[in-house]
């Protein structure tokens, strides 16, 4: 029942052949997982019951993956469409209860958390709603539609003793966790340039998702689901595509940078808005009436280091995010973690002394030999270390950490102020781009504003 699902990852990783995976040498991260023993019992008072916000793609993948964690129980699935009602029958069995009302979870006692998978602009309303009512929240990224959204989460988390964790997986990750102690052990010397990528180069992942054939003002609530958008009339393909609009998305960046931003601060060790923010970009290919960029290339600055981040569903490329310093670099990918060192000195006499005459060049050359050449045998031998482990988009971490946090009361890494920063950091992004200038978050007064 819980294995139907295939995500977008799995099947490319499948169709490529799991047997690449192997060719990398190295350690391996898997042992450092939690155990999720499906047979692991806990006692009925140990349990987390939870409700979900939004059984759609990311949700039907959220519940799928929570059920399968002991110790918690789905209770109640709200979807403003009825078709997902059924869906949360299949996927958590038919004693669940099913409503297209969300408020019903948040009344409902036999419910200590909530996960939220709704479009971009419904998030703030469900997450201050299911605060206020006092039950824990697992948001999906980006947290927010806008920066006043994210403002507002941040003001309701803040007034409550709940756990609020956001849905960027990465943060989670042990590819993530080895990346940061690599970096904070000072393995890359001063850090002096990120640099990340991902691409795509398919309709699906372009968001041309096929809407449901039964969708209708019969099955659907569409006046609702509209929520502050603007007033339009039912279309099948906003319900099923909505991360291509601004009105009800973010875009790529909402829904891929925020990945990459927030992998990057974890590896970091760092929780903050960037300094400034410039990004281009346009609609190249999927030319479907979209209003969000199908490329969108962004240069960041974080405490001074430029961060470059390359994400287009025009073409498929490898997703890598670089960490370069003095001393090498920290290479992070879906399945692994690299750290090359680089001794950056000379290795060779300067080729610059090509410019001397031989009178001159002949002796620089003679001493640099003298004192530079090791002993013979002694020559040093840099090497690549390859660290393989777990998929870092993997959801079972990441839910498990919150479970863990509701029942511990411990604090999350990704939490709201976190969330919030990942997620303004995508804000500025998509403003640079719709306003053709750089710009940066003016923290004293709660507003983007443009440079120059």
């Amino acid at each position: 029942m819980n294995g139907f699902r295939l995500s977008r990852r799995e099947f490319l990783h499948a169709t490529a052949g799991a047997a690449s995976a192997s060719v990398i040498a190295g350690p391996s991260l898997f042992d450092s997982e939690p155990s999720y023993a499906a047979e692991q019992s806990s006692s009925p008072s140990d349990q987390v019951r939870f409700g979900i916000v939004g059984v759609g793609m990311e949700g039907s993948g959220l519940l799928s993956t929570a059920i399968q964690l002991p110790g918690v129980k789905c209770v109640a699935a709200a979807d403003l469409y009825d078709g997902r009602h059924e869906l949360a029958k299949e996927i958590a069995g038919p004693q669940i209860r099913t409503t297209r009302k969300y408020q019903e979870l948040l009344d409902a006692k036999d419910i200590d958390a909530i996960l939220v998978a709704v479009p971009d602009h419904w998030h703030k309303q469900v997450v201050v709603d299911a605060l206020a009512a006092g039950k824990d929240v697992y948001c999906e990224k980006p947290m927010s539609h806008n920066p006043a959204d994210g403002l507002a989460m941040v003001a309701a988390a803040g007034k409550t003793d709940r756990i609020v964790q956001i849905g960027a997986q990465r943060t989670s990750s042990v590819l993530c966790a080895k990346a940061h102690e690599l970096y904070a052990q000072g393995a890359i010397g001063d850090l002096n340039l990120i640099e990340a990528t991902l691409g795509r180069n398919d309709p699906t992942g372009a968001w041309e998702y096929p809407p449901p054939p039964d969708l209708s003002l019969q099955t659907l609530d569409w006046d609702t689901w509209l929520g502050t958008a603007p007033r339009i009339s039912f279309d099948p393909l906003v319900f099923a595509r909505w991360r291509c609009w601004k009105e009800y998305g973010t875009g790529v960046a909402g829904d891929l940078l925020v990945h990459l931003i927030s992998g990057m601060q974890r590896v970091l060790g760092i929780n903050e808005v960037p300094n400034r923010v410039s990004s281009f970009g346009g609609i190249y290919r999927w030319k479907d009436g979209r209003n969000m960029p199908d490329v969108h290339p962004v240069l960041f600055e974080y405490s001074g280091i430029p961060v470059y981040m390359r994400l287009s569903l025009g073409c498929e490329s490898a997703e890598v995010t670089r960490f370069q310093g003095s001393k090498g670099m920290i290479e992070l990918r879906e399945f692994s973690v690299s750290y090359t060192p680089q001794a950056g000195v000379d290795l060779s006499p300067s080729y610059y002394t090509a410019s001397f005459p031989a009178r001159l060049r002949d002796p620089y050359v003679k001493q640099w030999h003298e004192e530079h050449d090791p002993v013979p045998g002694q020559e040093p031998a840099p090497e690549t270390i390859t660290f393989n482990g777990n998929d870092y988009d993997d959801l079972k971490p990441h839910l498990w950490n919150f479970f863990g946090a509701v029942r511990s009361r411990k604090p999350v890494l990704q939490d709201a102020v976190f969330g919030n920063n990942a997620a303004l950091a995508c804000h500025l992004a998509n403003e640079s781009y719709f306003r053709k200038s750089p710009v940066y978050w003016d923290a004293s007064a709660n507003v983007i504003k443009s440079i120059g």
